[in-house]
Order: structure tokens, then C-alpha cells, then sequence
């Protein structure tokens, strides 16, 4: 009779290496989310309710973007580790600051798709390419989506009356 061990690493399906890099992309993602809602603090503290809603949106989507990387890996039979998360910045000093900082976050958040893609690729993982392919599709909607409110808002005379005119469309 063929048995299964259930706790055995020889069922992995994923690298120890590519495995490694997804569970630090957990943690960014889970960094990602801390520094939306810092961001989102930010405005709601200043009666800015739309930026505020916009970067709360944005925290719910890097929370979804680390279970999407933790059900891969579970799935490929590998191991989950929580990081601890780093504390963000909250101190910022205007909008426009914000908007940069977001915009340079998403970049950053690119590169380690990148390089994420980069692993799995060298690895010949082709199981993790769909899912790494939707990440690098994503962080181009990412970066579009914080470029477009820095252009949008240097239109406007005043933070409320860009928060007035700021929605976020629904997925």
C-alpha cells in the first residue's frame, strides 16, 4: 500500500529558493499595506475622505496580493513564514509627497516582481509563471494608476478640491 507523508519536503513542488523570494514578497506586500494605511491616516486625519479611501482600496489590494503569494506557495507544497514587518513612515508633510512616495513605492515593488520572475525563470518553475506574470500585468496598473493622480492632482489649486474630485474605479 502507497503511503502518504503529508509533513515530508520531498512533496515540494516549489524550490527552496523560489520559495524563500515569495515569502519575502509576502512580507512586502504586507509592508505594502502598512504604508497605504499610514498614507491613509495621513488624509483621513486632514478631512481628506476620497485620498483616504483611495489609499485604504490600495492597503485591502497588497493584503490580497500576500494571500495570493501564500496560497501559491501552499499549493506548490511549500512552506509559509511570516516576516515581521518593518514600521513606515507617517510623518509626511503634504499631498503631493504622498503621491511620490506611493509612486516610488510601486517601482520598487516592480523591481522585486522582477526579480521574483527573474528566479523563477532561471529555477524553470513554470508552475509560479502565471502567477508572476499577473504581478508584473499588475505593477503596471499600479504605477499607472499613482502617476495618473500626481498629474491629475497638479492641475488642482487646492488639496480639497482634488479630494473632492478623486474616486478610485472598482475592480
Amino acid at each position: 500500500m502507497y503511503e502518504i507523508n503529508y509533513y515530508s519536503d520531498t512533496m515540494a513542488n516549489i524550490s527552496e529558493k523560489l520559495n524563500e523570494a515569495m515569502n519575502n514578497q509576502i512580507k512586502e506586500e504586507l509592508e505594502s499595506a502598512y504604508i497605504y494605511l499610514g498614507m491613509a491616516a495621513w488624509f483621513e486625519e486632514r478631512s481628506l475622505i476620497n485620498l483616504a479611501a483611495w489609499f485604504d482600496k490600495q492597503a485591502e489590494e497588497e493584503f490580497e496580493h500576500a494571500m495570493k503569494f501564500k496560497t501559491h506557495i501552499l499549493e506548490r507544497g511549500g512552506t509559509v513564514h511570516y516576516q515581521a514587518l518593518a514600521e513606515q513612515k507617517q510623518d509626511w508633510t503634504n499631498v503631493l509627497e504622498i503621491l511620490e512616495a506611493a509612486y516610488e513605492h510601486e517601482k520598487y515593488i516592480t523591481d522585486k516582481i522582477v526579480k521574483l520572475h527573474e528566479i523563477a525563470k532561471e529555477l524553470k518553475e513554470y508552475s509560479s509563471n502565471y502567477l508572476i506574470q499577473w504581478f508584473l500585468e499588475e505593477q503596471v496598473e499600479e504605477e499607472d494608476n499613482v502617476s495618473g493622480l500626481i498629474d491629475r492632482y497638479k492641475g488642482y489649486k487646492n488639496d480639497f478640491n482634488f479630494d473632492h474630485h478623486v474616486k478610485r474605479e472598482e475592480d
